[in-house]
């Protein structure tokens, strides 16, 4: 038999890869987490992803902003954090006064309200252009009573990079009936800013992510390392609406993921790393002989289970035959 073509091998790595496990999604939405520019190398936030996995160092060479900062490692269990502003840390924290030099364990660095609040003013809006997701943005979380009980003025703000919002308004849309909305820029210091500090009743992700009402009014907000917050109004404390938005937050916002972890595409490419084409195309050219293999026996296989059928059809005719006059005395 000749070698299988290059055309044939093109083809059967494509039905690997359409057809590989289901708990891999390749067009699995997902943020990339650059440190270098010296090389292709990099990390990825998944949406619904696990997290975990080693922590990382961004180079000390690599010219970035945050150069020889640690980050992901985080787990999708210690995303959650309080209505403080620098909470949600599952590590890295040596100040509670100041998030300034912090790590940043989900992949993203922290949100910032100006003014240095909390020594937050280096993750500013200047470097908007080199963090993971782009820039800040907000966007309004609204429902209508055909899903939800909800108060006239019940709305809601997710404030966070502009591509974790795309990708959970997807979610939100989904599971629990927002409608849909388009971010815009958040601009924390503006005069006509639609969500202040003091609004936030959750932060996420190590004060990366935030939702927030303009119902609520947190009196301890601007006091660093308060651990106190005032109480929610009762309808929002009870808000089904408001408990489904946290819920997807929660389950679904991206975060670093374990590098360690590979699906089929990865183990593909890692192997043609190690060994090269060569040992890809031997085992390629097998399985191919395999299924070819196959195709030739199976009309063999075919008639084998067609003249069984038959058969087995044949003898029920004939019982039936046999018990008829029962049916009819």
């Amino acid at each position: 038999m000749s070698p299988p073509s290059i055309f044939t091998l093109l083809i059967l790595i494509n039905s690997l890869v359409s057809t590989s496990s289901a708990s891999y999604v390749f067009n699995k939405p997902q943020i990339q987490i650059t440190t270098t520019l010296s090389s292709f190398q990099t990390r990825i936030m998944d949406q619904w992803g696990a997290g975990g996995g080693k922590f990382a160092k961004i180079p000390k060479d690599s010219q970035h902003p945050f150069e020889n900062r640690t980050f992901g490692a985080a787990k999708r269990s210690e995303i959650r954090g309080t209505a403080a502003f620098g909470s949600g840390y599952p590590y890295g924290v040596t100040n509670q006064t100041t998030l300034s030099g912090r790590p940043f364990p989900f992949g993203v660095w922290p949100l910032y309200w100006g003014h240095n609040h909390m020594g937050a003013d280096e993750y500013g809006p200047q470097l908007d252009a080199v963090r993971p997701g782009g820039f800040v943005a907000q966007v309004p979380l609204r429902t209508t009573t055909e899903h939800f009980e909800v108060a006239d003025d019940e709305v809601y703000y997710a404030i966070g990079d502009r591509e974790s919002l795309l990708l959970l308004m997807i979610s939100y849309v989904t599971w629990c009936h927002v409608t849909p909305a388009w971010p815009s820029r958040f601009e924390p210091t503006s005069e006509n800013s639609t969500v202040k500090l003091e609004n936030v009743i959750q932060y996420f992700r190590a004060s990366s992510f935030a939702l927030a009402t303009s119902v609520y009014n947190n009196t301890f907000a601007s006091i660093s390392n308060s651990v106190e917050s005032s109480p929610l109004p009762q309808y929002v404390q009870f808000s089904a609406f408001r408990h489904c938005i946290e819920n997807v937050t929660i389950n679904a916002l991206a975060i670093a993921n374990d590098p360690d972890k590979m699906g089929p595409l990865e183990t593909f490419i890692l192997v043609m790393g190690i060994g090269g084409w060569g040992i890809c195309l031997i085992s390629l050219s097998l399985l191919v002989t395999l299924i070819e293999k196959l195709i030739e026996v199976r009309p063999t296989i075919q008639r084998k289970i067609w003249g069984r059928y038959r058969h087995r059809a044949q003898i029920r005719r004939d019982r039936e035959t046999e018990m008829r006059y029962e049916r009819y005395p």
